[in-house]
Parts: structure tokens; sequence; C-alpha cells
């Protein structure tokens, strides 16, 4: 598919050598500065999630979770889930005894341990020739000595007020005034500048041990949380093996659970039943096969995907052909299929993205995250980490895949991904929006290889997502009326969204002509780069 150079837009971004794309300028900055110095991909992508956790702290932070798929140039991979558990006191049982019902996105029982210190120095032990003290210098220099407000950090910013309102700590740090700052106002983060300096100087240690650990026990506790300084001290990276399913040619990889990658495969699956390339990549017809197959996947997450060794199915069964041939039997192209019937899911007997590529063709998709816009908006006050959420994800009764237990991670929604050409790496991706991220990774891939769009062109195009309990579609502003007419003639009932539905970055490599095509999201102010 052409560009139209008429219409608005961006053009991706063409390098010779490497390439980068965030979703904030001054993260892909920092990256092509340690590439351009000689670092690797793996170098560059912690100096760039670690300026992200200063200037997009409402996406991410040193106090959430990572994880990452590392992409060796002869298509060799490797997973890594930097994710956190619950607590070891942490239990239906014990939350019934404190009178917790649900885990609410700002209660101390949503903060799980925070993984991705510890997955970045995993990372770096693994795959990179930098140090933390040298790849942290941005990030400091930003805490310290203050960075602008983008736009729509701002935007994002002003939504929060009421929730950062509710803590009087995170008022104080996160509002000026009683209000969110503006776009291009001047920000410092004295005590986050502090704690990065100790990171960098000690390594993980120092955040998972000592005053550091003390500070984030301390502030849960006064709230009611279970963490003790043991659960932090018990955190530890999974190296893992992804798992691939073929796509039309294109072998797609994901990361096991505890993510949901394995439910993006599951999407792709249904759709490889069905004629989409020869569906309007606008037209009704794309986005109810789509929505429909997306609806059924997601049910199927929600029944079995958690921890593994909580899971009742194996994550393999549920890419198998005969299962994907079940749950695509579901599907009418006709009209909606509501409700899901659960009993034919049984098999038979807010966040960051970063993609680098570095001259030497290593590759790394790289996701760090508070899940919450703020996470669980609880400030460590001393050290100034901003602890995310991600244990909203569990159940607080009995009984459910994801019910909540001593040392157990949760579901998550963040999901690196990678796609192999021929064995070789081909694409780098990833997309952002918490729980669309699966459907996301099915949209993107099927605009660029349904319906030949190239990266930017398949980042900008119109998104529709369902809504998790009502399962109405909502349409993002540039969907046509046509579309939607066409949609609710089919059954459903389709919204306009609030707002962008999540946001992406991708590189594309075309190892044969040593060139490397990068993208990235005008919603999420994304940048671009490469050299």
């Amino acid at each position: 598919m052409k560009r139209d150079f008429q219409a608005p837009g961006r053009s991706p971004v063409f390098a010779r050598n490497a390439a980068a794309a965030t979703s904030h300028p001054l993260a892909t900055s920092a990256v092509l500065e340690v590439l351009q110095n000689g670092g690797n991909a793996v170098d560059a992508a912690i100096a760039g999630v670690a300026v992200q956790c200063v200037v997009e702290t409402h996406m991410t932070g040193i106090g959430g979770d990572c994880f990452a798929i590392v992409t060796e140039p002869d298509g060799r991979l490797t997973g890594f889930n930097g994710s956190g558990a619950a607590p070891k006191a942490a239990s239906p049982e014990r939350l019934a005894e404190l009178g917790v019902k649900e885990i609410t996105d700002t209660s101390a029982h949503a903060v799980t341990v925070p993984g991705a210190v510890r997955a970045w120095e995993t990372l770096l032990s693994a795959h990179g020739t930098r140090s933390f003290k040298e790849l942290f210098k941005r990030a400091i220099e930003y805490a310290r000595d203050g960075f602008p407000v983008a736009p729509r950090v701002a935007r994002d910013w002003a939504q929060n007020v009421a929730k950062l309102s509710e803590d009087e700590i995170s008022a104080a740090r996160y509002l000026i005034n009683g209000a969110a700052p503006e776009t291009g106002t001047i920000l410092k983060y004295p005590h986050l500048a502090d704690t990065l300096e100790r990171i960098a100087e000690g390594g993980a240690d120092a955040f998972y041990s000592g005053d550091i650990a003390r500070d984030i026990v301390s502030a849960l506790q006064a709230k009611g949380g279970l963490m003790t300084e043991d659960d932090l001290a018990a955190c530890h990276t999974t190296a893992v093996a992804p798992v691939m399913r073929d796509y039309k040619g294109y072998s797609v990889a994901e990361l096991p659970p505890n993510g949901q990658g394995v439910i993006a495969l599951v999407i792709l699956g249904i759709l490889e039943k069905f004629d989409l390339e020869n569906m309007d990549p606008l037209g009704p017809e794309r986005f109810h096969l789509e929505m429909e197959a997306s609806r059924i996947a997601y049910a199927v997450r929600d029944k079995f995907v958690t921890d593994p060794n909580y899971m009742d199915v194996c994550h393999t069964r549920l890419i198998g052909s005969d299962y994907i041939d079940q749950l695509a039997s579901l599907v009418s192209l006709e009209s909606r299929t509501f409700p899901i019937p659960e009993a034919s899911l049984s098999p038979q007997t807010d966040t960051v993205y970063l993609s680098v590529v570095d001259k030497d063709g290593l590759s790394v998709s790289f996701i760090n995250s508070l899940f919450s816009d703020f996470g669980s908006g609880i400030v460590a006050p001393a050290s100034g980490v901003l602890l995310h959420s991600r244990g909203k994800s569990f159940r607080a009764a009995p009984g459910h895949a994801n019910s909540i237990d001593g040392g157990k991670r949760p579901l998550h929604t963040i999901i690196p991904a990678m796609v192999l050409k021929d064995g070789a790496p081909f694409l780098s991706f990833g997309v952002m929006g918490g729980q669309y991220q699966a459907c996301g990774h099915a949209h993107l891939l099927t605009n660029i290889i349904d319906y030949g769009m190239d990266v930017q062109a398949a980042i900008d195009f119109p998104r529709m997502f369902f809504d998790l309990d009502t399962h109405d579609l909502q349409a993002e502003r540039l969907v046509p009326p046509s579309t939607v007419d066409g949609l609710k003639a089919r059954g459903h009932t389709v919204v306009p969204a609030s707002g962008p539905i999540g946001g992406s970055q991708a590189i594309m490599i075309d190892k044969a002509r040593h060139l490397l095509t990068a993208g990235s999201d005008p919603r999420k102010d994304g940048h671009a780069a490469g050299y």
C-alpha cells in the first residue's frame, strides 16, 4: 500500500546502521547517544527506558515491571520475564480477613514486587556491554536538573488529577497547586535522581534491599499492604523461550504466560482462517472479524492465562491447530456472537514500549509499565519510587485462574514481540494500551502482512477495541461512518473512543538491503530516529 503524501501524517524513518523507536523524543535521543558511542541495542534500550521512567512518569517507572525479547542477527531469540510476584503473605483468605473484596488500582494490595530494575540488570548481564552508571546519566540529569512536559504527557496527566489528589505524597510530588503541569512545564524529581544514582552505583541490590526497600515497604504497610523486605529481596527475572506461531509465512514470537502474548497468537490464528487480505482494511467486514476474533481470544485469556505454575492448560494448547479451528467456528461473518459460550473455550483432550536495532543486527523489543496511569498512585516518599498497580489483575476471591496467592505473578498485559521471516529478524514491535495490546499486535501485523502497509502507515491506521465488560466496540475518530454503520448492522453497539486507542513502535529489518525502517506513534508523542 503506497503512502498518500497529501494526507497528514509522518513518514517512516530509514537508516542503514541503527534505529530506535520510543514513545518520547528524549528517550529516543538517549538511545541514539548510546548507539553512536559504541553501545549495543540492549545498552541503548536500558538508557532509553531509564529516561522514560523520568519523563513519562505517569506510564512507567522503576516501581514497575518489564518484559523483553532479544534477537540475535541469526534469529536466535531470548525472552525475559521481569514481572514481580505478590507478597508471600497474600491469599484470598488473608484479604478476606482484611475486608478486601476487590483489588482496586489505588490499593496497596495492587502493588506486586516491582521487577523492572532486576530485569534491566539481568538483560545487561546477558547481552549488554555498559554499566548502569554509564546508562543512567541522561535519566539522572533529567530527574535532577529538569525536563519539559510533553503535550501527550500533559494531556494524560490532566486526566489523573483526582487520582493523584487521593494521596498526600502523590499530590505533593505530581501536582502543582492541585493541578496537573501544563505542556512545557519544567519538572524535577530530586528524590528519584538520588535513587537512580544509588542504583547506578550499587546495582539492583541497592533497590531490592537497604534504605530504598525499607522505604517501599514502609509506604505500603502504612496503607495496609502485606509487602515485606524479604519479598523484595526475593525478586528475580526469568529467562524464557518465546512461544512461536506461523502467520502466512512469518514466524511471530511472543512471551509465554503470565503475559497475554499467547492471546495475540490466538487472534492471528483465528484471522488466518478467513480471507482477511481481500477485505477492505477500513471496512466493516475487516473490523467485525478482528473484533470477533479478539473477543473470543480475550475470553480464552480470562479463563486460562495466569502464572504458568497455576495454569490448568499448557499455553501451547491454546495455539494448537485443532483449538484454533474450534475457536474460529464461533465466528460468524454476518453477525456478532454474544454471549461467547464459555463451554466452547475449553480445549478438547499504561505502559511504554521501545524498539532498538543496532549496527550488528542485535534487536531488542522492550516494554516497561506501571499498568494504570501513575500506577497505584502510591509513592515511597524518601526514594521517590512511584509503585505500579499490576496486582489489580488479581482476583481477591478464590477459584479463579488469577486469584491472588503468595509468590504468584499476576496476568500481565504488557507484551513485547518479534517477527522472523525465513528464520531471520524481520520486525521488532510492540503496542501500548494495557488490555488492548494483544488485539493491537494482531491489528498492526495484519496491516503490514495482509495489506502491505509500511510500519508508519500500519501504526497510524485507525483502531478499534471493545469494552471488556459490555463488549461495546470503541472506534477511533478516523474509522469511517460507513464502517460504523456496517458494524451496527451486524449487531454491534459502537461508541466513539474517548481518545486514542493505545500506541505502537516498530522497526522493520531488511537484512538483504541492510536497511532499517522505523515507525513511531503520533498518538503517544512517539519518536523514531536512526543513523
